[in-house]
């Protein structure tokens, strides 16, 4: 078995309730105990998403007990500027922590409420762990980090936002962009400076769940690619053994 496209857009469609997960993926978020009690994410909306991810690593052979996906199996990190951040997905193998993620998601009807919020909370979880790493908190492989990301699709995320006339003009590359822009440039950002080892971005709807990629760089195919590169290279050194 693989992690399919197919895999991705019903899990894009749970996500929203739209349809119920596939009778193999119940089994992998069995596995992995994701839709447990104790469960990370409120309203366990990224349940799917986590199994998802998981099925990656199950089926390259990791043991269902180094897949974390609830809070009741530790997803804390440690950090350089605070003690330990908590992650929602993290495979962490014979003291390797051989991939983490962020997932998380921006909804209407007033998308600027959070928008300044998840970009601070990604590029600090990235540079709190990246530090970490130099202080050698992480001494065997160098980690890998993954942001998975669902812009709710509507007509406020899609329309132009303006930006306020501060002490200093912005990045002429703002102007004229809508949330949905915004956000596909900042995740471009994220990978430029290898904040994050990959990143997908996806937009959708309870509507019209199919996720869209508005940029190519970000979708659902290079993503994959990269967590199989990820697992291809540890492979290679003999993890898991």
């Amino acid at each position: 078995m693989t992690v399919t496209r197919q895999d991705f857009e019903d899990a894009i469609a749970a996500y929203w309730g739209a349809k119920q997960l596939q009778n193999e993926q119940s089994v992998i978020r069995d596995a992995v105990g994701a839709g447990t009690a104790g469960s990370v994410r409120g309203g366990k909306h990224f349940d799917v998403i986590a199994a998802l991810l998981a099925k990656f690593f199950l089926e390259a052979g990791y043991p269902a007990e180094s897949i974390r996906v609830t809070k009741s199996q530790g997803l804390e990190l440690p950090g350089y500027y605070r003690p330990q951040k908590q992650w929602d997905v993290v495979v962490v193998h014979e003291n390797v922590l051989v991939a983490a993620f962020e997932l998380k998601a921006l909804g209407g009807p007033s998308y600027g409420n959070n928008y300044n919020n998840r970009v601070e909370e990604a590029v600090g979880s990235a540079v709190d762990l990246r530090r970490a790493v130099l202080a050698e908190l992480y001494p065997k492989e160098k980690p890998w980090l993954g942001y998975f990301f669902i812009m709710q699709d509507g007509e406020r995320s899609r329309k132009p936002v303006k930006t306020a006339k501060g002490a200093l003009p912005v990045d002429d590359i703002w102007h004229g962009t809508s949330y949905q822009d915004r956000f596909g440039i900042f995740c471009e950002r994220l990978m430029t400076e290898q904040l994050y080892d990959a990143a997908c971005y996806v937009t959708s709807s309870a509507e019209d769940p199919k996720p869209i990629e508005l940029v190519e760089s970000l979708d659902w195919r290079h993503f994959s690619a990269a967590i199989n590169a990820r697992l291809t290279y540890l492979k290679d050194l003999g993890i898991p053994g």
